[in-house]
């Protein structure tokens, strides 16, 4: 399988995309996965470690769903 490279245009638009989500919905709502960083969010816990491990804040955040 051939990987394609990103041009500039395509990673232009991302970050039009992912700027334009932050302003819409605050800085914790999207990210990169190598920008993860602590975030203090209050939860509801699912009553599932893995579940809640892979929300990446320990739970389903309170007033984002």
């Amino acid at each position: 399988m051939v990987k394609k490279k990103e041009t500039q245009f395509e990673k232009k638009d991302l970050e039009e995309v992912v700027s334009e989500i932050k302003q819409r919905f605050g800085e914790g709502a999207i990210m990169k996965l190598k920008e993860v960083r602590p975030v203090d969010v209050d939860v509801i816990p699912t009553g599932s470690i893995s579940l809640d491990m892979s929300l990446g804040v320990g739970g389903v955040p309170r007033g984002r769903v």
